[in-house]
């Protein structure tokens, strides 16, 4: 194991800072956001509620960033790999049940049951399941390129098929959430590809998702419209409710321009671009700081994306480096996909931008990983440690990786 030396500080920055971007905007836009519900709903909302439920998001995930950083080895978060994703399954599945039964525990939202309702806080059991599977992925793929078992149907994709299986039919089928059945099989294929699955394998592997996917699209009306509704409005077909909320979200970053706005002036976010806090943040951004800013706010997700994927490649352990890359494409993901659809490029799907979006559960459990993915580049190397066969069965590096494998 390499001997500890400073941290990351591109990662550490980046993350703070777009947590704290994140919150400027709200404050911005929140009481506008309390008026729309309090006229159309009739709802109570102070004009501070979202301003005040974003700060204390943000104290939770900046708290649970500096945890993962500096207080829990990441060893240890490891050696509860197996529980964390038992229990992530559980509760997605007993959330499930409780949608069935009818229950108060069960919060849900235009059709879709995604949290439980805990009094005055709710919580997302998709968000924890992302983090148990990057941590369990990281350890049972290490595991398996050790004993040489890669690629093997009774050890390795048995095993694995049933673990990923069931967490995507637990998210995607059971909560209709593709947005974050888009980021598992993210997290899914990036590990995979870093633990040297064998090449024919993997493309057999996700052609099988693909397939899986389009049928869960396909299958589902609700996915059929929004496709149907990026079609119309790539093809200037008339306006329609499909439509409405891709054509007012390439409204608001138009309206933008060059510089923006202004904080404060935005017009989509006194009502008329849905999800203006959450999924569509990115637009209201783009309304608010204009191109510039958008091409900033980029910039840092791509530096601090760019920086992971450097710690990943001067990181000696297999397990340590399986892990971050299930983190870096677990932000990845949610990143292209938000922001592609907010410019029209992808249909709408319901995923958010991550350390920005209105929102507790995500945020927490996205800093917790990047805080040890930042705990992680304090044990890297000078050198860049590079598979020498990605389809080898054997570990990294043969007896030289052997030689160095330690654990922090």
């Amino acid at each position: 194991m390499n001997r500890k030396h400073k941290s990351d500080l591109v990662i550490l920055f980046s993350t703070l800072g777009l947590m704290i971007l994140g919150l400027i905007v709200i404050y911005a836009i929140g009481p506008m956001r309390a008026n729309v519900l309090n006229s159309t709903y009739g709802a109570d909302y102070d004009q501070n509620y979202f301003f005040l439920g974003q700060l204390r998001s943000v104290a939770l995930s900046i708290a649970a960033f500096f945890i993962a950083f500096k207080f829990v080895p990441y060893k240890y978060i490891k050696k509860f790999a197996k529980p964390m994703m038992i229990i992530a399954l559980i509760l997605s599945g007993l959330l499930w049940v409780l949608s069935i039964a009818g229950s108060s525990l069960a919060k849900c939202e235009l059709g879709e049951c995604r949290w439980y309702n805990l009094g005055a806080v709710s919580f997302q059991p998709a968000e924890f399941l992302k983090l148990a599977l990057v941590v369990y992925l990281a350890d049972f793929l290490s595991r398996k390129r050790e004993e040489g078992a890669i690629g093997s149907w009774r050890e390795f994709w048995l095993p694995l098929l049933i673990v990923c299986g069931l967490s995507l039919f637990l998210v995607v089928v059971a909560q209709g959430d593709l947005g974050t059945g888009v980021a598992l099989i993210s997290i899914i294929f990036g590990t995979l590809l870093v633990a040297g699955v064998p090449a024919k394998q993997y493309l057999i592997m996700l052609a099988l998702i693909l397939a899986v996917a389009v049928g869960a699209v396909a299958t589902s009306s609700h996915r059929m419209e929004r496709i149907h509704a990026w079609l119309d409005t790539i093809s200037g077909a008339a306006s329609s409710d499909s439509t409405y909320h891709i054509e007012n979200a390439m409204l608001a970053i138009g309206t933008g321009g060059f510089f923006g706005v202004g904080i404060g002036n935005s017009v989509q976010a006194t009502g008329y671009l849905p999800e203006s806090i959450n999924d569509s943040v990115f637009a209201i951004m783009g309304e608010t700081f204009g191109f510039v800013g958008l091409f900033l706010i980029i910039f840092v997700f791509g530096i601090m994306l760019f920086r992971m994927l450097k710690v990943a490649d001067h990181t000696a352990d297999n397990d340590h480096r399986i892990f971050i890359v299930g983190v870096f494409s677990w932000t990845l993901a949610q990143v292209v996909v938000n922001i592609m659809a907010m410019t029209g490029l992808v249909p709408v799907t319901g995923i958010t931008l991550p350390l920005l979006s209105y929102g507790g559960t995500s945020m927490v459990f996205i800093a917790f990983a990047i805080g040890l993915v930042l705990q992680l580049s304090c044990y890297t190397s000078r050198e860049v440690i590079k598979n020498e066969n990605i389809s080898s069965r054997r570990g990294v590096r043969g007896t030289h990786y052997t030689s160095r494998r330690g654990r922090s």
